[in-house]
Order: structure tokens, then C-alpha cells, then sequence
């Protein structure tokens, strides 16, 4: 698949303003690491958001385990993108219990999203593709779907993928990034330390084969969303 993808830094969309949107903290190093810290490296990052609260990982999950994974993130995407790039923004969904389309919370989720695409200019979105087969991922696609309709902003939508199966083809246009350096991403991933080992009692563990992660993303076009 990444030989066929076309490289992203020689492509209309190596000056976007892009924003990163992951469901859960520890995504956006398994999905969009190398992403991440390209834009960054060029100040073309707009940001990264987490939906949901990351408490449903562990059996022992709670507020504290919420306040635990946001410090993780954090760390993860300073790792990434550098100490000078801003703070993650926290959306604290519930973790795997997204809430319902067209309700209160929903709509609220819309709104302050819309209202970030348009206050940091943003131009592309790299968000979970439809095809992953956790909820929390294929809602956040729904979510940005819907904040760049009510931001009236044209933005490029793309998809990177965590956990779709291999057998899922890639999209009609693909980009790969520029590589990672050596260990950066698995250096961002030990971030997360509550998903790479037992400090936190029983619960979601990260494989050791996840931890083998490739240099570079690929990023699927979705399309171009234009709502004005």
C-alpha cells in the first residue's frame, strides 16, 4: 500500500493547516504519529483532539483514569510534534459508549469542534475511517463530517486507519508521509503508559506486535467537504 501512495509533502496538501482527531489517547501514534510530526515540523499542526475519556480501559477506570491518560496524550504529543506545539484539546466522551447522533451532547461536540475548525483555520482533518470496527472510531468520522458542514468551511477530509483488517482496500488516492525518526514514534507510545504495561491494574493492554509500528501514515482521501 505505502508504495503506491503518492508522498504528502510533494502534494496540494503539504501547506494545509491540519488537525489530527482521535478517538482515544494512544491513536494518534498508532494512526497518525509520523503525520503529526510532519505538519508540526513545518508549523502546519492546527492541533490534535481526543473524543473520548480514555476511562474504560481498565477495570479500575474512572475519573482518575481519565485525568491519567489526558497527562499520557500530553506527553505523547509533545513527543511527536514538539514542545512548542499546543495543548491537546479533550472532547471526554465516554469511552466505547458514544453518545447518540442528534443528541444534546452530540450537538454540543459539533458545535465546539465547528468552532475550532474555524478558529485555527484549518484546511484538512485526519480522522479514524469508517471501516475501523470500534464505535468511538467511525463516530468521530460522523462528528467531523458534521462540525465541517456547520464550520462553512471547505476542508479535506482524510482517513487513517488503527485497526481495520489488511483485507480492506485502501482508498481510490492515497499519501504516505516522510518518515519518522528513528524511535520517535515508539518513544511517543511509551507515553501511554497505562496502555503498554500493568501500572494500572487489569484491563486493555496494548500487543507487543502493535508496538511495531511502520516509519511512515498513510493517509486515505476521503473527500472534500464544502458547506458554503
Amino acid at each position: 500500500m505505502v508504495g503506491i501512495a503518492r508522498p504528502l509533502a510533494t502534494s496540494r496538501f503539504a501547506r494545509a493547516r491540519w488537525l489530527v482527531l482521535a478517538p482515544h489517547a494512544d491513536d494518534e501514534t498508532l494512526g497518525a504519529g509520523a503525520l503529526v510530526a510532519e505538519a508540526a515540523a513545518v508549523r502546519r499542526l492546527a492541533g490534535v483532539v481526543y473524543l473520548t475519556d480514555g476511562a474504560g480501559s481498565h477495570d479500575a477506570g474512572g475519573a482518575w483514569l481519565a485525568r491519567v491518560r489526558r497527562r499520557e496524550a500530553a506527553l505523547a504529543v509533545r513527543r511527536l510534534a514538539g514542545r512548542d506545539t499546543a495543548l491537546p484539546v479533550f472532547l471526554d466522551w465516554p469511552d466505547a459508549h458514544p453518545h447518540r447522533p442528534d443528541s444534546a451532547a452530540w450537538r454540543a461536540t459539533v458545535r465546539r469542534l465547528a468552532a475550532l475548525i474555524r478558529l485555527r483555520g484549518v484546511d484538512a482533518i485526519a480522522v479514524t475511517g469508517a471501516d475501523e470496527p470500534h464505535c468511538d472510531h467511525t463516530a468521530f468520522r460522523t462528528i467531523a463530517l458534521a462540525a465541517i458542514r456547520a464550520a462553512r468551511r471547505t476542508v479535506t477530509i482524510f482517513d487513517y486507519r488503527v485497526w481495520t483488517d489488511s483485507a480492506v482496500p485502501p482508498a481510490r488516492t492515497t499519501f504516505r508521509t516522510r518518515p519518522m525518526s528513528v524511535g520517535q514514534r515508539r518513544r511517543a507510545l511509551l507515553a501511554h503508559r497505562s496502555q503498554t504495561g500493568a501500572a494500572y491494574g487489569a484491563g486493555f493492554r496494548l500487543a507487543r506486535t502493535a508496538w511495531r509500528m511502520p516509519a511512515e501514515d498513510v493517509l486515505h482521501l476521503n473527500g472534500i467537504a464544502d458547506a458554503r
